[in-house]
């Protein structure tokens, strides 16, 4: 290159030393000398820049021929050697690129086409691979972290129009592995596996959980910051809550010297104040499930080590009627009590110093921690499903790995009011119906249960909810009860937990005028790993429309989390398309089980955590899945998912029946076979039509269960679930 290239170098390097703070990871894997194919993920129109600065050998990229035509862009653009690309000349571009590999040159192409519509990989087009294989080089990916959101992304929808979050921001480039032009096909994986090493290296991933959200609620100050509509609608102001969350954690840290502190409070305020005063307190918040059994409880409370339990005598009182042996243990602390006994004048003063004193003061005020990093920020247990509940043990990296992606995902607006009811021992309630909504400017508006529909709905009316979050089981109510009227705030529903059926999915968008947004994640991954999200007007896209929202599939997995699937039996990694055991990484994967280190082992592999979930992934990025491996049964050497012959049964029934949970199957032992399939219903059947219905619909003859069984309900567990352990129980009896 020549003089006017370095000119041009140097100036972008003290610019982008300026604005960004760059770290590189992975350097050394670019080949020294010889002809490189860079292929690159396309987070901003920046990314030619940093990529120009940070790699240490000059870059030739291939670039749209449009920008040339105004003449500084065509001076810039010649300046730095590009090769122009046109549709109609694509081949040109081809043959360019191949002979100055062949000359020894680095060559950097971005496979999306054009820039992510939603900050994660886009579907690759073809070309880059046969530019390889042309010039004999290797390939060497590269991931980009941190310029989703600035000023040159589509974050928002739009370009260029966004003020920017931060000065100097940070970034990271990863530079991964090379491989031939044959292993093409594992690009996408690559790419994905190097953009969660990159999401990994921010540095407010190291960050405190409880100065997270001390940032976004003296942001509110004075705002609204949560409704809380449980026996009467009552409001509280950022400011309010922090005040309360202190004093609260004062008399936390008098009460108990534990680490780790149970709570057993359904979504409100008290469950909010009681979380956030752990965290405040350097203590490890453990939400209970309350509708598992004693024994079950009593497991928690003992592998915990928890010696008190926060939580209200009217909540116990009235969880009394339904499990009067409720194992409370020796120590409650009753949150209501302690918060009414606060003297008004302290809590006056606690709100003023809250208005007051700039963020650094007051976080030293408060005495929270700089750093949290990967000590434990919080306890919760799995619903235990299939077996005895494990406990998953989340750090406050996890947690705050997790707020940013849902954050980057653009999921919920950012100034959205959010309906929560899932319960906060729900994955799902304690990041994104907590911790999220406290941390950042949405409105939290919460109902105690799930399960009170006219509550939910009332609550979605009166407070112009936005958004609200749900299990099928708990939303499918909603079909009955509801109206486009009291829907008509609601921009979309985002779902998750369970599978979300089409009938559930056209039945809202039909009765209720509202969108379903199906998402999917584990407690384990803190636990948002993909979701689907609006489609976008987008001039570029074919058709005028990017599609964010495809039918059937979980979503494109969230920035930072790398997936990949093996064989079920061989453990062998599979082909892109292939359906498989899903793996997946990244910051927000979970540190271990309490104290088991033997089943941590068995599904944590090279920081890879095996889901459990059978799936696959298309072209366009799109992640499906294909059911819960425990929910699979192996009927004469074929593999059989329970799921899908319950999605059969419910498209052969009428319509009358979609706004309830009416079938699940189950499967027991048979000689003959190993399995059979048992389906559970609670409305009545003629079998032999249902079977000669799936026959006709093209279902195999194998899949098709001889055994019905008439059950009072399905049952399901307290996070929307359904329970398979009780299912398995009630088939084979």
């Amino acid at each position: 290159m020549g003089w006017a290239y370095c000119v041009l170098q140097t100036a972008c390097l003290w610019v982008t030393k300026i604005i960004y703070r760059i770290r590189v990871k992975g350097l050394e894997q670019l080949p020294k000398e010889g002809g490189v194919l860079l292929v690159s993920s396309h987070v901003s129109y920046v990314d030619v820049i940093i990529l120009g600065v940070v790699l240490q050998r000059p870059i030739r990229f291939l670039s749209w021929e449009g920008f040339e035509q105004h003449w500084v862009m065509r001076w810039v653009m010649r300046t730095m050697g590009t090769i122009p690309v046109a549709e109609e000349k694509a081949k040109d571009a081809i043959h360019r690129a191949a002979e100055a590999l062949q000359a020894g040159e680095v060559v950097c192409i971005f496979p999306e086409g054009h820039v992510t519509r939603n900050g994660g990989l886009l579907p690759l087009r073809r070309g880059f691979e046969l530019i390889a294989r042309r010039a004999n080089v290797p390939i060497v990916p590269v991931a980009i972290d941190g310029l989703w959101g600035s000023i040159f992304s589509f974050s928002g929808g739009k370009f260029f129009w966004k003020r920017p979050k931060h000065f100097p921001r940070p970034i990271a480039v990863v530079v991964g592995e090379p491989y031939p032009a044959s292993e093409h096909l594992t690009t996408r994986t690559r790419l994905l596996d190097l953009a969660a090493q990159a999401f990994a290296m921010r540095p407010a991933l190291n960050g405190n959980l409880a100065r997270e959200v001390v940032r976004g609620l003296k942001a509110k100050g004075g705002r609204v910051a949560l409704v809380d509509r449980t026996a009467e609608r009552r409001e509280f102001s950022g400011a309010l809550l922090l005040a309360l969350a202190s004093r609260f954690s004062f008399e936390l840290t008098r009460r108990t010297s534990a680490k780790r502190v149970g709570i057993i409070l359904p979504p409100g305020v008290g469950a909010t104040v009681a979380n956030l005063a752990c965290v405040m307190a350097g203590k490890v918040p453990v939400n209970i499930n309350f509708t598992t059994g004693r024994s079950q409880v009593e497991s928690c409370l003992a592998r915990g080590e928890i010696d008190l339990i926060i939580s209200a005598q009217a909540f116990q009182t009235k969880l009394a009627e339904k499990f009067p042996d409720f194992p409370w243990g020796e120590r409650v602390m009753d949150i209501a009590d302690t918060l009414k006994a606060m003297p008004r004048w302290r809590l006056a003063l606690e709100i003023l110093i809250v208005r007051i004193l700039p963020l650094s003061l007051l976080n030293g005020y408060f005495g929270l921690a700089k750093q949290g990093g990967d000590e434990e920020a919080a306890l919760l247990f799995t619903s235990g499903s299939v077996g005895e509940p494990k406990g998953v043990v989340l750090s406050h990296r996890n947690i705050l790995a997790n707020l940013r992606q849902i954050e980057d995902a653009d999921i919920l607006p950012r100034r959205a009011v959010l309906l929560s009811s899932l319960p906060v021992f729900h994955s799902f309630g304690f990041t994104v119906g907590l911790w999220y909504c406290l941390s950042r400017e949405a409105t939290l508006v919460t109902v105690p249960s799930p399960l009170d529909t006219a509550a939910n709905i009332e609550a979605i009316r009166a407070e112009r909810v936005t958004v609200t979050v749900g299990t099928p089981t708990f939303l499918r109510p909603f079909l009955r009860r509801a109206t486009k009227e009291d829907m008509r705030t609601i921009e979309w529903v985002v779902v998750g937990a369970e599978k979300l059926s089409e009938d559930l999915a056209s039945g809202f968008l039909q009765q209720l005028d509202t969108s379903m947004l199906e998402g999917y994640g584990i407690t384990e991954t803190s636990p948002v790993l993909s979701v689907n999200l609006p489609d976008q007007v987008d001039v570029e896209a074919p058709g005028g429309v990017w599609h964010g929202n495809v039918m059937g599939s979980v979503g494109r997995p969230v920035i930072g989390v790398a997936v990949r699937f093996v064989d079920v039996e061989s453990g062998a990694l599979l082909a892109p398309g292939q359906t498989g055991l899903l793996e997946v990484k990244g910051a927000n994967v979970f540190q271990n089980y309490l104290g088991d280190p033997v089943r941590t082992a068995e599904v944590l592999h090279d920081g890879w955590y095996r889901t459990g979930d059978l799936g696959r992934m298309d072209d366009a990025g799109f992640l499906y899945l294909d059911g819960r491996l425990s929910r699979f049964s192996k009927i004469g050497g074929e593999m059989v998912p329970h799921g899908s012959v319950e999605q059969a049964i419910l498209n052969y029934l009428t319509a009358d029946t979609s706004a309830e949970l009416i079938v699940a199957v189950g499967a027991r032992a048979d000689a003959a076979k190993g399995e059979q399939l048992v389906v559970l219903h609670t409305v009545e059947l003629d079998t032999e039509a249902v079977r000669a219905g799936l026959l006709a619909a093209g279902i195999p003859a194998l899949w098709i269960p001889k055994v019905f069984k008439k059950v009072p309900a399905v049952p399901i567990l307290g996070t929307g679930k359904l329970d398979l352990r009780k299912i398995k129980q009630l088939a084979e009896v």
